[in-house]
């Protein structure tokens, strides 16, 4: 396809906010909408000069009669360019809650599941200049810090796979003059005009701010802006973590005094990177609930938080799982189990993974010589048969059984740099 100097202009900045060297596999998130289908033919281009094989995946959410023929408009533009095409349908919404929010965490499910079942190490995504200012602008109605004020990063990485937005600094216009220039078409997605979302009340508002010269590309730069700042505060969260807070066996325990001693911006990333790294969960707590816990760690006091308790322990505060998180939740022998907990051992073919309670302690009676909080130990793995607790390793009775965290969970000191 022959590209005119606007269109090597587009690739030029496409390709410099790629990685330097692609993975052999690339995958392409793409609706139908002019960002993704621009996307999509602009990867083309540097796939061929490079070498690399493209897959796409469109995520039909079946919220519009029209949504399975818009997946369809899509395979046939990926076929026309030799690209693997396929569609990824959400079926598991139970019209309760916010519809917009489920819909984007399935769609994020969705895509990374694919990716790992096709090989693909990275997802390429659309989002542009003018989707990270409408993102700012909500954030700023949300009253947001630092971190939610530097909006969509780059980079980052979901269920063992790399998501990229190489487009954060293209407008939208851009990307639609280059369409138009290739004579390539695009699908309107009609809810882009429902005001009753807050995108879309966002993309208004930055239409009225433009002459005030708030645009797209500042409010991409204040958030660029904003991301060097949050990195210096997670190096910072990270160092002062490794002075004052410890793994032990999937809890991270606080030294008190040192926590309190740091800034309190500090104290919440290393709390709420502690909450995340120990329930796995994609989003941080609500801000007042952040504030509960920070007072109950700071002043001695039980709280909970996240899916997790905070447990005073003398001059230490432990934070770890809350059994009500885990109540009834079981996995097979050889499967992970809450998401990060896998067992080795003696193969018992009836036996099952669960989580140790009040009617486990009561099996154990020398459990208080592990040095572990009795909360702590109700939330942690062990295994069952039936009502006969067979191994509890962590409360000190192994019984030949050894639990461990998942070899992809990542290091808590390490996540700190991620939130």
């Amino acid at each position: 396809m022959f590209l005119t100097s606007h269109a090597d202009s587009l690739k030029s900045d496409l390709r410099a906010r790629l990685p330097k060297v692609l993975p052999r596999r690339l995958g392409i998130a793409v609706s139908g909408g002019g960002d993704s289908v621009a996307l999509m033919h602009l990867l083309h281009e540097i796939a061929q000069a490079e070498g690399i094989e493209l897959r796409v995946a469109t995520v039909d959410h079946g919220l519009r009669a029209a949504s399975a023929d818009e997946a369809q408009t899509v395979a046939r533009q990926a076929q026309r360019l030799g690209i693997s095409h396929d569609t990824l349908r959400w079926q598991d919404w139970d019209q309760t809650g916010n519809l917009q929010d489920q819909a984007r965490q399935a769609r994020y499910s969705l895509l990374t599941k694919w990716a790992r079942d096709q090989d693909v190490a990275a997802i390429a995504l659309g989002h542009t200049a003018d989707d990270q200012a409408e993102t700012v602008l909500m954030r700023l109605g949300r009253a947001a810090g630092v971190t939610g004020l530097s909006a969509m990063s780059a980079t980052r990485s979901q269920g063992g796979v790399q998501l990229l937005r190489p487009l954060l600094d293209v407008t939208r216009q851009r990307l639609r003059n280059y369409l138009t220039e290739i004579d390539v078409g695009w699908i309107e997605d009609p809810s882009n005009q429902d005001t009753r979302f807050d995108r879309i009340k966002a993309r208004k508002a930055l239409q009225d701010l433009e002459p005030a010269g708030i645009t797209p590309e500042v409010l991409t730069r204040v958030a660029e802006n904003l991301a060097q700042a949050r990195e210096a505060l997670a190096r910072y969260a990270q160092e002062s973590a490794r002075k004052i807070a410890s793994v032990n066996d999937g809890d991270v325990v606080l030294d008190r005094a040192g926590f309190g001693a740091l800034p309190d911006e500090i104290q919440r990333r290393i709390l709420v990177g502690a909450v995340l790294w120990i329930s796995g969960a994609g989003y941080s707590p609500r801000r007042t609930t952040v504030a509960q816990a920070l007072k109950a760690v700071l002043s001695g006091q039980a709280g909970s938080i996240g899916g997790c308790l905070v447990v005073p322990q003398g001059n230490k505060a432990w934070i770890c799982r809350e059994f009500g998180a885990i109540e009834g939740l079981s996995a097979p022998l050889g499967e992970r189990w809450d998401g990060r907990w896998v067992f080795s051992g003696p193969k018992v073919e009836t036996a099952e993974i669960r989580g140790l309670g009040e009617g486990g302690l009561l099996q154990l009676p020398d459990w208080r010589v592990t040095g572990r909080p009795r909360l702590a130990l109700k939330s942690s793995p062990s295994i069952w048969q039936g009502t006969d607790l067979l191994a509890a390793p962590l409360a000190g009775h192994s019984n030949g059984w050894r639990a461990e965290l998942a070899s992809d969970w990542p290091e808590f000191h390490t996540l700190l740099l991620s939130h």
